[in-house]
């Protein structure tokens, strides 16, 4: 995601140039109002409003060498301005000189434009005494003293959401409001119920007491449950459903699913029924692999246009091989630990499901399949969606606003693209929301699994065959692309790699081979007659290539951290095989864990402490960014990095993630799992 970011970055600086040439004016009311307080700042004693403006515009600091280019100023100072018939307006100019690009907020009266400011600065030079309305930066520093318009930009001083952002509100308000009516109302239910002195006489479509899903006799106007005595009320009886009830017992059945009584029952519990049981160190896994994709969001995120200090974190992290964990590739490597569970419990699942179904693989199954995907991942990333678009139309953002607006204007022309799960093949700079391509990503590849397991069934040689292919085509393609597009391997020094998002990081093709050795590792531990491992020799073989090759997998990705200046084969090869080595290295952990040769690893893995988190884990992954998001564009002032601030920023993220996203398990997630649509 904070390589998507950066593509709008880029593209703004190559196409909003600006001609000094250019034939602009400036509106008579700004004229008038800027020149009231650029003479009002001149005078020995000014006015307080004028006092606040002047401060709050944008000046260098210490460390430009450093990365310290951005003069963010004081956005709500400006808007706290008063002048005699105007307010004070926050504005950006972004700038080039050199080969420095940096902004610089201004705060201008309110009744200027974005094309008045961009006058008043490329033209102006609005000099009382010896005052520019934006100097250069010392040529000392940036080896360049001439300036170059690259945009500008105004904050607007007041909201202004359009239908869109009302429906999301809307929608996220409504998601929200049915499961707490659901829980006030069955509070209420069983309350009333409480009260009663015979509960044999509520309604048995009412009554959580009776048969709720069995048959009922009709008696007049009532329902009555079956279960009582047929010579009663005059002996009307009938085993056949009163057609009233059928309404009621569904309307009760949605409201008792919905209900908190019922979503909150096993989410913060120790055992792992939640997510079906069994493999518990599939727990640890998964916990561990969120917790590293949370760091690696966190310490990236602000790289790219919040930090003070760019130069000397880029210096930092390139020097020491330990940095490559939480900024480089390999911490992208948890997504496809998670693309490897995705696969195992998909197969798990679906032939589980045909097990049921007297060993038959049908079409109808095959949907059914498909269907409790959609039912399991859309509610909650639908509402994501909506609210992301909400927060970014409605908080007024500070001074780093650029990559949210950006993504807001993706959400608002492409949000169908996350409705049918294929936004991950848009191009990078069109994806909503960036971090659910994911989502896509995992869906495509979970289609395929009734096909694998159709040749599993018909044939294992065809099977085998038909896995290799497959496995052998989306590493062959990782490495031709890697080749051809000279591909980073993604460190710090390549954080602006457009290519890297844009063919290789989010694509099917490219990103395949993990979830096809999760089917395979899910076929061979659903259907295994017995152990692969019988003596200690071969799990002693086992975890030192498991290790060898995880250690091999982070530590060439310091390596082969510069980007190849010319096809590299090194570099494609890396690309091709880091992904699928890293699958078959978690894979071996699952597998001696399964087949007790797990050791202290199987301990810590398998620890209660991770089956809530695990429950919430979804939520999880999609709620994270949101907070860093808030974070960052809420900041007025630039982050400056050292370890210490990035550990408690991680914390922080993380305690926050935690809270919030056990609330939308059961208040969004959990719910659509639960309901059924059927009679059963």
């Amino acid at each position: 995601m904070a390589l998507i970011w950066v593509v709008f970055l880029l593209s703004a600086g190559s196409s909003l140039a600006l001609g000094n040439k250019q034939a602009l004016t400036v509106s008579q009311r700004c004229m008038e109002d800027t020149d009231t307080f650029l003479w009002e700042i001149n005078q020995d004693k000014p006015k307080e409003y004028a006092v606040l403006m002047y401060d709050s515009f944008g000046k260098m600091g210490s460390n430009v060498k450093g990365g310290n280019v951005n003069q963010p100023g004081l956005l709500q100072q400006c808007r706290s301005a008063h002048g005699p018939t105007f307010s004070g307006q926050y504005c950006q100019v972004f700038l080039r000189q050199g080969t420095a690009q940096y902004f610089i907020g201004i705060c201008v009266p309110d009744s200027c434009g974005e094309e008045d400011v961009q006058t008043l600065v490329v033209f102006g030079r609005l000099q009382y005494g010896q005052m520019s309305l934006i100097p250069p930066l010392p040529p000392i520093l940036v080896n360049d003293s001439t300036q170059e318009m690259i945009m500008t930009h105004c904050l607007s001083n007041t909201i202004n959401p359009d239908a869109s952002d009302i429906t999301c509100l809307f929608v996220c308000s409504v998601m929200v409001a049915i499961p707490l009516a659901a829980t006030l109302f069955m509070a209420l239910i069983k309350r009333q119920q409480s009260r009663e002195v015979s509960p044999a006489a509520e309604c048995s479509c009412l009554n959580t007491g009776l048969n709720l899903y069995g048959t009922v006799r009709t008696n007049g106007s009532s329902c009555v449950d079956t279960n009582s005595n047929p010579s009663e009320e005059n002996g009307r009886s009938s085993t056949s459903p009163n057609p009233l009830c059928f309404p009621r017992r569904f309307l009760y059945r949605c409201l008792q699913v919905f209900s908190l009584q019922t979503t909150s029952q096993g989410v913060l519990s120790m055992s792992s029924s939640f997510r079906g049981g069994g493999y518990s160190s599939l727990n640890g896994i998964r916990v561990l692999s969120l917790l590293w994709i949370i760091c690696g969001h966190t310490t990236q995120f602000p790289v790219i246009n919040n930090l003070d200090n760019y130069k000397n974190w880029k210096t930092t992290v390139e020097s020491s091989p330990l940095y490559v964990l939480s900024m480089s590739g390999p911490v992208f490597l948890a997504v496809d630990t998670f693309l490897l569970l995705g696969g195992l419990l998909s197969a798990r699942s679906l032939l589980g499901s045909i097990d049921r179904a007297d060993n038959k693989l049908s079409l109808s199954l095959v949907a059914i399949y498909i269907f409790k995907r959609i039912k399991r991942i859309q509610p909650l990333h639908l509402f994501i969606v909506c609210l992301t678009i909400g927060l970014i139309s409605l908080v007024q953002w500070g001074p780093y606003w650029f990559p949210l607006i950006d993504t807001l204007m993706d959400c608002k022309t492409y949000w169908w693209a996350n409705l049918l799960l294929i936004s991950n093949l848009l191009p990078v700079h069109e994806i909503c929301i960036p971090w659910t391509w994911y989502l896509s990503l995992d869906f495509q590849c979970y289609t395929t699994t009734p096909l694998l397991v159709f040749f599993y069934r018909l044939n294992r040689a065809v099977f085998a065959c038909v896995a290799g292919g497959l496995l052998l085509m989306t590493t062959l393609t990782s490495v031709v692309i890697t080749a051809l597009l000279q591909l980073p391997v993604f460190h710090p020094s390549t954080l602006t790699s457009q290519n890297y998002v844009l063919f290789y990081y989010v694509k099917p093709y490219t990103r395949y081979g993990p979830f096809l050795i999760g089917i395979l590792t899910g076929v061979y531990l659903t259907k295994k007659t017995d152990q692969l491992l019988k003596k200690k020799w071969q799990a002693t073989l086992g975890w030192f290539c498991c290790l060898s090759v995880m250690a091999a997998v982070t530590g060439l990705a310091y390596v082969l951290r510069e980007t190849p200046p010319y096809p590299s084969v090194p570099h494609a090869l890396y690309q091709g095989l880091h992904r699928p080595m890293w699958a078959l290295a978690v894979t071996w952990i699952i597998v001696a864990c399964e087949e007790g040769y797990g050791g202290f690893v199987n301990t810590l893995l398998s620890l209660d402490i991770w089956v809530p988190i695990s429950n919430i884990s979804f939520a999880c992954y999609l709620i994270h960014p949101v907070f860093v998001i808030l974070y960052m564009g809420l900041q007025e002032t630039p982050i400056h990095y050292t370890d210490i601030y990035f550990m408690y920023m991680f914390l922080g993220h993380v305690a926050l993630t935690l809270v919030v996203s056990y609330v939308l398990t059961v208040l969004i997630e959990k719910p659509y799992l639960l309901l059924k649509w059927g009679s059963k």
